[in-house]
């Protein structure tokens, strides 16, 4: 993919009301999220640059100039994108900021637990991990954006669960970061290219077979 210097711009049609920033002023809600996840699939398989609006409409069956419309721009498109996603994981996100005051746990059960709750969200969306992969190879302001609402909310708040439990001893010595990039890519990636392991095992034909054992190989990776 080839860097872009474009900037963000987000724009709202002086023919429409003032409306949060990446939402479409649409009373259709299905509608809306059905046009924002063929827009991730798009951008999943193909990048930014290389998706078009009309493509994205093509595959939503609505009109061009409905996503221009709605959205003014396919880059205030691609972040109400990123908002769709930052939404869907945002109870997963709140669950995890609580484990670290959850007293009936210790510091390695909090810790699996956030774990637990990754992989369900992750399978509830497998679509995400590949559409982060792609995104992943932007610079500049969308990358920026990538990381600010999608990597940082999820960092802040399952890190310090693994930073407690290294400090109390429950986990064996070694650096957050890492682990939390291993597991957060290790994960996603498994579940998103999942197509390329179906030739090699069937635990991708057997959903709740496969989640347990993403889940057991993740708590195993902890050490």
């Amino acid at each position: 993919m080839k860097p872009t210097n474009e900037k963000i711009e987000h724009v709202t049609p002086s023919a429409t009301p003032r409306r949060p920033r990446g939402r479409p002023a649409c009373s259709d809600a299905g509608g809306a999220d059905a046009l924002l996840r063929s827009a991730r699939g798009a951008f999943a398989k193909s990048g930014y640059e290389a998706t078009s609006v009309r493509e994205i409409a093509r595959a939503s069956g609505v009109d061009p100039a409905l996503v221009a419309h709605h959205y003014g721009s396919k880059e205030a498109l691609w972040i109400a994108v990123v908002d769709q996603i930052a939404d869907e994981a945002a109870a997963m996100i709140d669950r995890t900021v609580a484990l670290r005051a959850a007293a009936t746990l210790g510091p390695r059960a909090r810790v699996e637990s956030a774990i637990s709750a990754f992989i369900d969200q992750v399978f509830s969306n497998p679509d995400v991990g590949m559409f982060f992969s792609t995104a992943a190879t932007e610079t500049g302001e969308r990358l920026d954006v990538l990381i600010e609402r999608l990597v940082r909310p999820f960092h802040d708040a399952f890190v310090p669960l693994l930073a407690d439990a290294i400090d109390a001893g429950a986990l064996p010595r070694q650096d957050p970061q890492v682990m939390f990039m291993l597991l957060v890519n290790g994960i996603s990636k498994t579940v998103s290219y999942s197509h390329v392991m179906s030739p090699l095992s069937s635990l991708p034909g057997r959903p709740k077979a496969f989640k347990q054992a993403v889940l057991t190989s993740a708590l195993a990776m902890l050490g």
